[in-house]
């Protein structure tokens, strides 16, 4: 008997199926996510499934059981990492990349997310490491010339440039590398299949097939997905809980400096970031962030201050900018760069209900500098210092570096890792550092004598600091 087909409608965003076209998605609430789709009706009772009842079984076929092991059989000495070249890159994968992971990067078109594999690939080439290209966007010249642009020229590295799943399945099992990279998903396409490349079902079939390579032959596999207009990965959520680790490339395009982020990662730590700044040679790994983010701070003005906030286990220090105007409509407006729009809103509430600073007639922006987005809560000190100093005219100390959570009080939360927050602020030469008042207890002796500790339990006292612009503390930190 032919096989019969359907039409259904897929949400591109959570894999939500149904017979007919909706304009919000039910499932996720995403709008004008549905596209059309055909799906072959599989009759009930057949293959498999259908012998087994026959048996008086519950659907199960016969066939041998899987093997089990208990912990102390299983052998942690086949767990391998491989090294990239790239110790920024290492420490997001959580010290290299994993034999037998399948790793996810996305980011936004022409961010570096081919460049970045590209230029790894002459590094596992030089450990005597096979690597197949799989090129399903570009053609195998086009992935030469910006090998050569790179200097990319290792004999270890293979091209195949196709789009049919199953030849890639083939190929990989003929030539049987240790890392293949696909680039990128979302133009390989199966044939089983009637829908077009790039859809759901495709990405998720391949993706899938993908996976049970990788685990069965002990191959590393990057895949490259592209995002779409919210800067999430085009296709359903279930593509994320395929794959071993997810790797996000962030950063404006008209900046040259990219922070790739790893939102999961099964072998390791999802705080962890890295650094690198675009150049005409590829991307190269920034050792320090601190210094590039600070780079070109102005002088004498007012509304800005620095930040220590953690990422991972690495504290980085950033500037925080913030300017408050007239408003010159009804309303007023408020915008966030690289910083919570809510959380800005609600430190906004604080000063003015706990500190009578007023800003319901005034516009008001945040601006992280360098691309970087502060999700670490400690950054509210310096945002609201920020604020208060550009409202005020007073300038804060150049010298100065703050962190603390606020509270709806208006108190000052304590933050974790202080001890290595304080080391970092000393090794970048600041000398004071404002911080709850609680926090200093966890700091060493031997750390608060290089360095002025001022504890704050309110955002008013902490602001009072600033104001007093007592040069106490440089006469101290010179003595020191």
């Amino acid at each position: 008997m032919p096989p019969k087909y359907k039409n259904v409608f897929v949400c591109s965003n959570c894999g939500f199926e149904t017979p007919k076209w909706y304009g919000k998605c039910p499932d996720c609430g995403e709008w004008n996510t549905f596209a059309e789709e055909v799906k072959e009706l599989i009759p009930v009772g057949t293959s498999a499934a259908k012998a087994s009842r026959a048996q008086g079984g519950f659907g199960i076929s016969n066939g041998p059981a899987a093997d089990v092991f208990s912990l102390d059989e299983i052998n942690m000495e086949r767990e391998h990492r491989y090294l990239t070249g790239l110790s920024e890159l290492d420490r997001v994968l959580g010290g290299g990349i994993v034999r037998g992971s399948l790793i996810l990067l996305g980011g936004d078109p022409g961010i570096g997310k081919s460049t970045i594999l590209l230029q790894i690939c002459q590094f596992l080439g030089d450990e005597n490491l096979k690597i197949l290209y799989i090129s399903a966007e570009e053609s195998r010249y086009q992935v030469k010339l910006r090998a050569k642009r790179l200097g990319v020229s290792s004999p270890n590295l293979l091209l195949v440039s196709h789009t049919d799943i199953d030849v890639i399945m083939r190929t990989i099992q003929a030539q049987h590398p240790d890392v293949v990279i696909v680039d990128s998903i979302q133009t390989v396409s199966t044939s089983a299949l009637n829908s077009s490349c790039g859809s759901v079902s495709q990405v998720r079939e391949c993706t899938n097939l993908l996976a049970r390579l990788a685990k069965s032959e002990d191959i590393s596999i990057f895949v490259v997905g592209h995002v779409n207009k919210d800067g999430a990965i085009a296709g359903p959520k279930v593509l994320e809980h395929i794959v071993d680790a997810v790797l996000y490339f962030e950063g404006e395009r008209n900046l040259s400096y990219r922070i790739l982020r790893a939102v999961k990662n099964r072998y390791g730590s999802t705080n962890e970031i890295g650094v690198f700044e675009m150049k005409d040679t590829g991307l190269e790994q920034v050792e320090n962030p601190s210094l590039m983010l600070l780079a070109g701070r102005p002088e004498n003005v007012s509304g800005t201050s620095v930040a220590c906030v953690m990422e991972g286990s690495r504290p980085i220090l950033a500037e925080v900018q913030a300017l408050a105007t007239k408003t010159g409509f009804g309303t007023p407006r408020r915008n966030a760069t690289g910083y919570d729009y809510n959380r800005m809103s609600l430190i906004l509430a604080v000063l003015e209900k706990r500190m009578g600073y007023f800003f319901g007639n005034l516009d008001a922006y945040i601006n992280i500098i360098g691309g970087l987005k502060l999700d670490d809560p400690s950054s509210d000190l310096p945002v609201a210092l920020s604020l208060l100093s550009c409202l005020t005219d007073i300038c804060i100390p150049e010298d100065v570096v703050s962190f603390g959570e606020i509270g709806l009080a208006g108190e000052l939360r304590s933050v974790s890792h202080i001890t290595q927050r304080i080391q970092e602020v000393i090794r970048l030469g600041f000398h004071t550092c404002i911080l709850p008042e609680q926090c200093i207890e966890a700091v060493p002796a031997s750390i608060q004598k290089q360095i002025c500790l001022v504890g704050a339990k309110t955002i008013a006292q902490a602001f009072g600091a600033v104001r007093k612009q007592v040069p106490e503390h440089r006469t101290n930190s010179v003595q020191k």
